[in-house]
């Protein structure tokens, strides 16, 4: 359900006359980008269309990062006192991936590609980002460092910002802070959600088979059964969260999938789980993997069970800046209504690969409302019924412009 905020609105009175001019082009780039979506490093057409743009209005930029990431380079000409400000670098990133998803919206920029769609907001991270490069570029003068935008696949799995990283594009120049944002329907149109510190949480993920012996329903003295093995062990590993971490910190064990059996009368020799892991305290990575995987040796070993345990890492937690995070809502107070417009403690439990840049320079990753109930524009992220108003992507650009030249000048 989206949160209700009195003065939440569509208005773009304190977004400049240069960036509302050209927001039906920012509105057509993410209804054309919207209509091809395409999956985790495949993002071929998309990155193609942003380095035509890029291309078209002069700018410096590199494809091919990480496969398909483009990255471009926009230096300001401003000439200020502080030689300092004239040497940095700021990037702002965005992500171009889409969904395994069948989009059910009925709208002329519907999705043309058969069960995939920006279900997420991509679309609209990418057109910001390409509103924030042509008029940055267009208005050079008015700040004095180096502003790197950055274009990622693979936000949604496997992650494509280590990849960049990996590849050097945090390098040459060097980026001295980097920040990013997120369309939100968990919060309406008009609103923003920016805090210091853990914004998304990690995620971690877990698959586990139970090894038991099989037999007739009716005889359960000669077998293992492994579903009453599963069951106990969904049920102690609440005890994780419950018992093992302070009530002041935040986490989350959650077995969404269990498969067991073929027949009532037959008591099944294996079943299958897995699950997701959430926290936000740094502290907690590997804590939980052991203890989960001492829950399930314990229980398998007095229930006479063996079991096979995977447990990997997705994306560590999304940690922004003090800093940062302070510029952004210095900036945020500017452009959206206050003090409800600005939600300073707006945190969530899923997952984000910008996580990854933030661990390697002082950053800020926000959330801008994108929400109109009634517009019908409320579904929640990852719903094959997801679309946004599209007024927040004037609001995006609006705010990336400001946070460079407050961060410059």
């Amino acid at each position: 359900m989206v949160s209700t905020f009195p003065n939440a609105s569509a208005d773009l009175s304190r977004v400049r006359l240069d960036i509302r001019a050209i927001h039906p082009q920012i509105i057509e780039w993410r209804r054309i980008i919207h209509q091809k979506p395409e999956l985790a490093f495949k993002e071929e057409i998309t990155s193609q269309f942003v380095s035509q743009k890029l291309q078209e209005w002069g700018i410096e930029h590199q494809t091919g990062i990480a496969k398909t990431g483009v990255v471009a380079i926009i230096k300001g000409s401003k000439k200020t006192q502080l030689n300092k400000s004239n040497n940095r670098v700021l990037a702002i990133r965005a992500d171009m991936d889409a969904l395994p998803v069948q989009e059910l919206n009925e709208v002329s920029y519907k999705s043309q590609h058969e069960g995939i769609m920006h279900a997420c907001g991509h679309d609209g991270h990418t057109a910001v980002a390409l509103g924030t490069a042509y008029y940055l570029q267009q208005h050079r003068d008015s700040f004095s460092g180096t502003v790197k935008i950055i274009f990622q696949p693979a936000e949604e799995g496997p992650g494509g910002a280590k990849p960049m990283i990996e590849a050097g594009v945090l390098k040459n120049p060097d980026v001295d802070a980097i920040i990013g944002l997120h369309l939100w329907n968990n919060l309406p149109v008009g609103t923003l959600g920016v805090r210091g510190g853990a914004l998304m949480a990690a995620v971690e993920s877990f698959r586990c088979t139970i090894l038991g012996k099989g037999g007739h329903g009716a005889m359960p003295h000669q077998t293992v059964d492994s579903v009453v093995v599963a069951a106990q062990i969904v049920n102690s590993l609440q005890t994780i969260v419950s018992r093992n971490v302070s009530p002041i910190d935040s986490a989350v064990v959650t077995v969404g999938e269990l498969h067991a059996g073929t027949k009532g009368n037959i008591i099944a020799d294996t079943a299958r789980m897995s699950g997701t892991v959430r926290y936000f305290n740094p502290e907690f990575e590997g804590f939980i993997q052991e203890r989960l995987e001492q829950i399930i040796a314990g229980i398998c070993q007095i229930n006479n069970a063996n079991y096979d345990l995977e447990y990997w890492g997705l994306y560590p937690p999304t940690i922004n800046d003090v800093g940062m995070a302070e510029l952004v809502k210095s900036v945020a107070e500017e452009v959206v209504e206050t003090p409800l417009g600005v939600v300073p403690e707006c945190q969530t439990m899923g997952g984000e690969d910008m996580s990854y840049f933030l661990q390697e320079v002082p950053g800020c990753y926000f959330f801008l409302g994108s929400a109109n109930p009634k517009k019908d524009l409320a579904y929640p992220h990852h719903h094959p019924r997801f679309d946004f108003d599209e007024t927040a992507l004037a609001m995006g650009v609006e705010m990336f412009v400001r946070c460079v030249e407050k961060y410059f000048n």
